[in-house]
């Protein structure tokens, strides 16, 4: 029986999930751009642009949705579109994934969070997540709420900025970051899709908390080169985005992944994710 996933936003996360669905799923997947949906249809995914598209018919065909469009000052755009549609055939939908962020915890001076910790957002995006998780839980779906640390994986690692000399240990005492590899982030989306329990929220990030410097550093060593120089935060020249992601300081528990999923993480810190991206890009190097 054929599966479809109706996928908004079908970007970086989504795809490495697309990977890991075999050939019973047909995916649909919305994009903005035509050079992207040129890329998604390559890879088997059935692009549609959108906002524009007639999605009515990816609607009636949709077992599964995955939301991974971030919301705006307007709210929520998918629901801001098609919310009224969505609704009317909650009662086909097997599964429905939120993509949100672990940011909705806002500042915990380096202490831990787990998913029953209140969501107290410190930044304005942060809020807009919460409204937004808050908005599709009021939609009767069989919700999931995947809450994302810092993502990286192939195309969104450290090397290159290492390697072009424009990497910078940013110092803030005390401040520490979870993050996930996006490849643990696909075998989680698949583990639900396969044991759906829907209310269920689940934060996705690594067993290994650290400051972001640490990580800077790391990545230099693996490539041999100086570890870039040390700045303090407060002398940092840093754009308000990047400013504001060292207003919060937190560590983040995964253990419900583990235990409600039986997930068990490719990647569990970023030493080992960061080991596996290089040797990729090395291989790569030398195929090509």
């Amino acid at each position: 029986m054929t599966k479809t996933l109706l996928s908004f936003g079908h970007g970086y996360s989504a795809r490495a999930l697309t990977k890991l669905l075999d050939d019973t799923w047909r995916v649909i997947g919305t994009t903005r751009s035509e050079d992207k949906a040129t890329s998604l249809m390559a890879e088997g995914v059935e692009p549609r642009i959108w906002p524009g598209a007639d999605l009515t018919p990816a609607l009636n065909a949709a077992t599964h949705l995955l939301i991974s469009a971030g919301p705006t000052e307007d709210g929520d755009p998918v629901l801001g579109k098609v919310r009224d549609e969505i609704a009317a055939r909650r009662d086909q939908f097997q599964w429905v994934g939120y993509l949100s962020t672990t940011g909705v915890y806002g500042d915990h001076d380096g202490g831990w969070v787990d998913e029953d910790t209140p969501l107290s957002a410190s930044t304005k995006r942060g809020q807009l997540r919460i409204d937004a998780e808050a908005d599709w839980q009021t939609m009767g779906l069989p919700l999931h709420i995947f809450r994302l640390a810092g993502i990286y994986g192939p195309g969104r690692g450290p090397f290159s900025k290492v390697r072009n000399g424009t990497a910078r240990r940013i110092i803030k005492q005390g401040q520490v970051f979870s993050r996930i590899h996006v490849d643990d982030i696909a075998q989680v989306l698949a583990a639900s899709i396969a044991q759906p329990n829907p209310g269920a929220v689940y934060n996705l990030c690594d067993d290994d908390p650290a400051p972001p410097q640490d990580v800077i550093a790391h990545a230099a060593e693996l490539l041999n080169l100086p570890i870039p120089p040390a700045i303090a935060f407060e002398d940092a020249d840093m754009t308000p985005m990047a400013r504001s992601f060292y207003a919060e300081s937190k560590k983040v528990r995964n253990d419900r992944i583990k235990d409600d999923l039986g997930v068990r993480l490719l990647y569990p810190d970023y030493r080992s994710g960061l080991k596996a991206l290089l040797a990729a890009e090395t291989d790569a190097a030398q195929q090509s």
